[in-house]
């Protein structure tokens, strides 16, 4: 767990999170990572070390295009410290993303299920557990009225079967423009920009964009 920052609006995301996860870095962290989607595809950079010695490089030499993504600093709890173990994480079907601050503690065991299942999993981390939960629960819901957002409303009916705590931040493809954040125990914060939105664990990540911050309890 440590840092998480998210973005939509009309600017190019990557930079903007970048700067973001550069203004956590004083937290500490051991690799790092962004995910950003542009017409219909998800495109993710990450990479253990520092940011400028690992993600920035990669970025500058691989520019990802797209109006909103989310992004992380890691600081290694479940798996030790690799790109592979860095966020953000996709679901089953690639079509979503996940970062998250906190400790799943039942991580092992939903993670049995969805191994049953044939789900394929690429790290050693509980976050990925959890965006495999969250993916099963979002594809659960093809088709069906829902009286919330379809991936809010995903993320509502994954939540209670984590015993854990929580700060998270997910995107999909399926959804430009939309960030669906929440948190139980790590904290969260929104945000409010002129035609911007954003989403940090942190205040310092988006003081440079907005000073309308709204402090999220847990449960929201």
């Amino acid at each position: 767990m440590c840092g998480i920052i998210g973005y939509v609006g009309a600017k190019p995301a990557a930079p903007i999170i970048l700067d973001g996860l550069r203004r956590l870095e004083y937290r500490g962290y051991d690799s790092a990572g962004l995910a950003v989607i542009l017409d219909g595809t998800l495109q993710s950079h990450k990479k253990k070390g520092k940011i400028d010695e690992g993600l920035a490089r990669l970025l500058r030499e691989r520019p990802l295009a797209g109006s909103f993504g989310i992004g992380h600093t890691r600081w290694a709890t479940h798996g030790p410290p690799s790109d592979e173990n860095s966020h953000p994480h996709p679901d089953q079907s690639g079509r979503l993303a996940l970062v998250h601050n906190g400790v799943i503690e039942n991580f092992e065991q939903l993670k049995q299920r969805y191994l049953k299942a044939g789900h394929v999993f690429h790290s050693s981390t509980d976050t990925e557990v959890l965006a495999h939960l969250v993916g099963d629960h979002y594809q659960r819901l093809k088709g069906v009225s829902t009286e919330n957002h379809p991936l809010a409303q995903a993320v509502i009916n994954a939540l209670p079967e984590v015993i854990g705590t929580y700060g998270i931040a997910v995107i999909s493809v399926d959804h430009p423009g939309v960030i669906v954040g929440a948190r139980r125990g790590s904290p969260l914060i929104l945000g409010v920009g002129q035609g911007e939105n954003l989403l940090a664990s942190d205040a310092s990540a988006i003081v440079a964009h907005t000073r309308q911050v709204v402090y999220l309890n847990d449960y929201e």
